[in-house]
């Protein structure tokens, strides 16, 4: 099984490596680089729609599915379990899209596998000192894939428990994050005005605070709490709505109880769904303010700019889950402008610290 395994997941990388391959750009490790961003990206939002259809235990075991490699050979297995419980955790849909969330992700692991050999055989090949083939980066990306294949069996073993998947989560934007700078590293910036440095420390901030909204949004999502308040701005027609914060937080405990094994109160949902809610306009009233700011500097004045769309669609998306009942598409939009803020922030903060008149090849 485990062999089938690894063949998918290579199998699945051979067509992004061959669109890096065949591509016309002449810097084929950056090629590789932007491509597996992409599909990086791609796989944060496919995770948000394993996680919202409730597909995570469409194959309860982990690596394969009922120890297979595919849902096609666990079939009998499913349909089982399916027959038993048909509106369950696994069905034939539900064991596919779980299945192919673990493919893509094999696959983004054999293409950061592939830029760190790349990186070391060129760093070693100039005796170091090709800078920006330096293999820090790459190889942090490789332990940290590893790390993240070990939160997502835990995510199935320890039955979509809220902490794990929460941190599963952060560490896939954490690559996300990564990679970003990887691939500035070898993208050809315009020149910054010297008063960019100005924003390195305040767009940490706003990188910090935004993490915070994400660990609560991810919060929400992972205790199913979207629809605990159905109006806004209120919540239960109160500014304060009844909220339970002793079981709302509590981080070690079982999906839907309390950490003593009780059923988890309305009052609790309430609780984590309030707080992410009224979070959320500290940060959008900072990253704005700091997205103005950095229109106002040249070379930062499109990613200030995109910062403030994203926000926007940001507001509306997650406003609109409440309004439409938590449709899954929008949901999903949710989670993507989430990593799109995350993009856009690690752009800045990498912007901010290049020599004003810099121009990286």
């Amino acid at each position: 099984m485990l062999i089938q395994l690894a063949i998918t997941g290579f199998l699945i990388a051979l067509l992004p490596l061959a669109i890096v391959l065949t591509s016309k750009d002449t810097n084929k490790y950056r090629k590789l680089i932007w491509v597996t961003l992409f599909l990086t990206f791609d796989l944060i939002m496919f995770g948000a729609f394993t996680r919202l259809t409730d597909s995570g235990l469409g194959c309860p075991d982990w690596p394969g599915c009922y120890g297979q490699a595919n849902p096609v050979q666990a079939h009998a297995d499913i349909r089982a379990a399916e027959a038993l419980m048909p509106t369950g955790p696994v069905t034939v849909v539900k064991a596919w899209i779980e299945m192919i969330h673990r493919y893509l992700a094999m696959a983004v692991g054999v293409l950061i596998i592939a830029i760190m050999v790349v990186a070391w055989r060129r760093w070693l090949k100039s005796s170091r000192q090709l800078l920006s083939f330096a293999p820090g980066l790459p190889t942090s990306l490789f332990f940290l894939v590893c790390v993240q294949g070990a939160f997502g069996a835990w995510t199935v073993t320890m039955k979509l428990q809220p902490i794990i998947v929460t941190i599963h989560l952060m560490l896939g934007l954490t690559m996300l994050g990564l990679l970003v700078i990887l691939a500035a590293r070898h993208h050809t910036h315009h020149a910054v005005a010297a008063g960019a440095r100005s924003l390195f420390t305040p767009a940490l901030l706003g990188l910090g605070l935004l993490a915070i909204q994400i660990i609560l949004g991810g919060w929400v999502s992972t205790n199913y709490a979207v629809l605990a308040c159905t109006d806004f701005p209120l919540c239960h027609g109160m500014v304060i709505p009844p909220m339970d914060f002793e079981h709302s937080f509590t981080l070690w405990r079982e999906l839907g109880k309390t950490s003593a094994g009780d059923l988890l109160p309305v009052e609790a949902l309430t609780a984590i769904h309030w707080v992410h809610r009224n979070f959320a306009f500290i940060v959008i009233a900072y990253l704005a303010w700091l997205a103005h700011k950095a229109y106002k500097i040249e070379g930062l004045q499109k990613t200030g700019k995109w910062i403030l769309i994203a926000l926007a669609a940001q507001f509306v998306s997650g406003v609109s889950t409440i309004f439409l009942s938590w449709p899954i598409l929008i949901a999903i939009l949710h989670n993507g402008g989430a990593a799109l803020l995350v993009l856009l922030l690690v752009l800045l903060i990498y912007k901010s610290r290049m020599p004003a008149t810099v121009k990286l090849d």
